[in-house]
Parts: C-alpha cells; structure tokens; sequence
C-alpha cells in the first residue's frame, strides 16, 4: 500500500499502486497509476521516467492516496482528473457527461470530410452535446459554422459550455436545452450525434466504469439499444436541407437494423454505414437527395 511507502521515490510509488489496481480490477493498472501521479505532482507521464527518484510530499501522496481508493473503486481516471483528451483538444469532463471516446473521433471525421465539399455549411446541430466534445471540436475545426449544441441536461449543458469557453468558440457554440431535436424549428444541412446506444443487457454486462458511474441517461438505449434512434430518426428526417448529412453513432452490432430503419424514413438519400478503425460498424451516414 502506499501509506506504507510515505517517503518512497516515484519509481517505487508507482510499482505499489499499479499492483493495488491491478488487484482491484482495472484493465491498465500502469498506465492508471502514472495518470494519476503525474495529475498529483502536475507534471506529465513522461516526466516521472525522467525523475524516477523524485519524493513526493506528503501531502501529494494523501492525494494520490485518495485518488487510488477512488480509482479502486472502479471511477474512470477521466473523472479523477476532470479531462479527456478527444480529437487533440482536451475537454473538462464531470460525472454529469458521458467521457469522450475515441471511435466518436470517426464522426469528427467524417464531418469535416464532408464539410470540405459544402462551402455553404455555416449551421450545424450536435443532438446530445454531452461534454461539448463534437459541437467544440467541429467549431475548432470550421471557423465559418455556428454549432447548436442541444442536450436535456443542464448539467451536461453547462460543462458545453465551459468547454466552448476553454477552446474559444463560445461565440458560434450555442446551448439548448430540450430532448433530442426537439428545440430545433430550423432546417439543417448537417445534423450529428452520438445518442444513447447500449441495449439493456450491454449494459447489464458493461465494465463499472460504464455501468456505476458514467450518466445512464447517456447510455442507456432501451431494450434493444435503439430506442432513442427511434426517436431522433423522424426528427431529423423533418429538419434535414435537401443534400444535407446526417452522421450518427451506432453500436457495432445495430448497422443492418439501423439501415432498414433509416431507408424507411430517407427513401430518396443515401444511406450507408461506415465502419471504424478497427472494421466495426460505427456511424450511420445519410446524404438527403438534393
């Protein structure tokens, strides 16, 4: 434990703690226990190798103590240290928004992609901003667009907008409150979202990090994980420009039920899935007939 290693260099902190994760469970105990360290001691990953016999203080490691119990308990390191890194920029995240995750990276992508071809993009909706992490970054990235940045969470809505802050683009993010499109009286040429997904018995079976501490709200897709697209599908269908795009996350198992569901409600767009890195299905992509 590390109470017993009180006046112990880095090196040896981080072999203690990385045994007392990985006993707990966690599936990168080293990496976990340097994150947490290197936030403690405000410095970077790459810093503790290079001071190995560095002595933290005392009360660094009541904290880093802290941390580890929490850590133990299976509370994802994104909230321990309040940010996660998506798509280059870091975001401040709360146990109030769902952690920004790489695969989401595949719709930042494809957006922007598609954003290339159309000069004349200048408003784009983000259905469940959570954290801001899309909306944010697709403002980042498309200095010409303005981005509503839509969530039922004032909460979530409130850590959007810290965010936008953070990566100056307040002034073209724009937050609404209300449930899935419903704030939305206009008509869009891109629509994006990363909707609650999980079936019930995903979620059943998901790792704690997931299951006990992220928002069910943001998770939870209902019996067959589809719920929520359900929903958003008809609403957007409503509100998408003819030739605009709408990118939304999918699980890896729900492409072939999510394309019967799409066709049915764009029947003159194309409709395709498009797979993530590792060739799994990932983002529905629908382009309104012009």
């Amino acid at each position: 434990m590390i109470e017993s290693a009180s006046r112990s260099p880095v090196l040896q902190i981080l072999k203690h703690a990385s045994q007392t994760l990985l006993a707990a469970g966690c599936d990168t105990p080293r990496l976990d226990a340097e994150v947490l360290l290197a936030h403690v001691l405000g410095q970077t990953r790459a810093w503790l190798y290079a001071h190995p016999e560095h002595v933290p203080s005392s009360s660094q490691l009541s904290t880093y103590q802290s941390l580890l119990s929490r850590r133990s308990e299976r509370e994802p390191v994104a909230y321990l240290i309040g940010h996660k890194e998506f798509f280059g920029l870091e975001f401040m995240v709360t146990p109030d928004v769902l952690i920004p995750r790489p695969e989401t990276e595949r719709l930042i992508e494809l957006a922007l992609q598609w954003a290339a071809t159309s000069p004349s993009l200048r408003t784009i909706a983000d259905v469940g901003t959570g954290s801001g992490a899309i909306a944010v970054a697709l403002a980042v990235h498309l200095p010409q667009v303005r981005v509503m940045a839509i969530d039922n969470s004032p909460a979530a809505l409130a850590t959007a907008q810290r965010n936008a802050r953070r990566h100056g683009v307040a002034d073209r993010v724009h937050v609404l409150q209300g449930h899935l499109m419903a704030p939305l009286a206009r008509t869009l040429h891109l629509i994006v979202a990363n909707p609650p997904y999980l079936s019930q018995a995903e979620l059943a079976t998901a790792p704690p990090e997931v299951a006990r501490w992220e928002p069910r709200a943001a998770l939870d897709g209902g019996p067959d994980g589809l719920a929520i697209m359900r929903h958003l599908l008809p609403m957007a269908s409503d509100r998408l420009l003819p030739g605009g795009v709408l990118l939304v996350e999918i699980g890896a198992s729900q492409g072939a039920r999510v394309l019967t569901l799409a066709r049915g409600l764009f029947p003159r767009a194309s409709v395709e899935i498009a797979q993530d890195y590792a060739n799994r299905d990932r983002l529905l992509f629908v382009r309104h007939a012009q």
